[in-house]
């Protein structure tokens, strides 16, 4: 017999979309919005058993983004966003500093492609760690222990039922869960509001744990109504219609452009250059920073292809905002872009 359905969030924080009922569960699996996604393992097998058609062109492809030090940054006290390398950014907000997905490390299936644009050991003075879900590309347990030894004060931000899985690996961790559409509590001196929003997404990380944790993207405003999303992992769908409707125009987009290759393996799982090209349009983005390409070999794209299809439809004249692409390490002075 089917389970009920039933309709979940954080009772501790506010939800901000009225009559919102909070996240959708069958069973203890999270909904990807109102219906149950199980990826199907099959395509996983027609993937592996079948011939990439750019594989020659991707075996010549040793593109890597170009990596500048950031350590003097990290040092300082100044405002500005990092990107660390796939969907890895350090942000410097009003005197507060936020870490989004650290994967710092090689592991078993992930190997860099280029180096990391500061020593580990750098990362200091973090005071919130934001983790938009599960998938090891994004949660990494080196990386999670490390920034928690080095940082005593930290707080964890992520998912519904994802507070389990962190304290396993760093148990002194606080951390703070959230729904979609709800405010995380910073606290009544917080410099500036931050939200959980929806993604199109899954979670799996073992074999029997799939979608027992939730997925999702962040929000940050400050007072002066300033914002910067960033999307996680997500397709293309609906919720960035209702983001822009509750948020919009949004200021900056870090948007994910890579890993989309079978289409019929990635295209509910990730956005493509164009699809992303699409979904910052519907944000009215001003600024367009891409994300989740050029790190991991995750996907039969060539390296340099999410990036280049994506300026593509920027020089076409098809992205509404400016795009900005850096290298890895690079400090983007975000709070100066008009």
């Amino acid at each position: 017999m089917a389970s009920t359905p039933r309709y979940v969030r954080n009772a501790a924080l506010p939800t901000i979309l009225p009559k919102y009922p909070g996240n959708k569960m069958i069973g203890r699996q999270y909904c990807n919005g109102e219906e149950l996604y199980e990826p199907d393992f099959g395509t996983v097998i027609k993937w592996q058993l079948s011939k990439n058609p750019q594989k020659e062109e991707k075996k010549a492809d040793t593109w890597a983004p170009a990596v500048v030090d950031c350590s003097a940054f990290l040092a300082g006290a100044e405002e500005g966003l990092v990107w660390l390398g796939h969907a890895s950014f350090l942000l410097r907000v009003a005197g507060r500093t936020l870490l989004f997905d650290p994967v710092l490390f090689s592991s078993f299936g992930l190997r860099r492609r280029h180096p990391l644009p500061c020593p580990p050991e750098a990362l200091t003075g973090i005071d919130y760690l934001l983790l938009s879900h599960g998938h090891r590309d994004h949660l990494d347990a080196q990386s999670v222990k490390l920034v928690a030894r080095q940082n005593p004060q930290l707080l964890a931000l992520g998912p519904l039922s994802m507070g389990g899985l962190l304290q396993g690996m760093a148990p002194t961790l606080r951390v703070q869960e959230a729904g979609w559409w709800q405010q995380f509590d910073l606290g009544p001196e917080a410099p500036f509001e931050l939200f959980y929003l929806p993604a199109s997404h899954w979670h799996r990380r073992g074999l029997t744990d799939m979608n027992q944790v939730l997925w999702g993207s962040f929000l940050l405003r400050r007072p002066d109504g300033r914002t910067l999303y960033f999307a996680g992992d997500t397709a293309l769908g609906g919720h960035f219609e209702q983001i822009e409707k509750h948020f919009g125009p949004l200021d900056v987009v870090l948007m994910p452009i890579g890993a989309y290759k079978p289409a019929y393996m990635m295209q509910l799982s990730h956005v493509n250059p164009h699809e992303a090209a699409k979904a910052a349009n519907i944000l009215r983005a001003g600024h367009v920073v891409p994300m989740h390409y050029g790190t991991f070999d995750l996907s039969d794209e060539p390296a340099s292809e999410p990036l280049r299809e994506l300026e593509m439809v920027d020089h076409g004249g098809m992205l509404r905002g400016e795009l900005h692409a850096p290298a890895v390490g690079e400090v983007l002075p975000w709070q100066d872009w008009e």
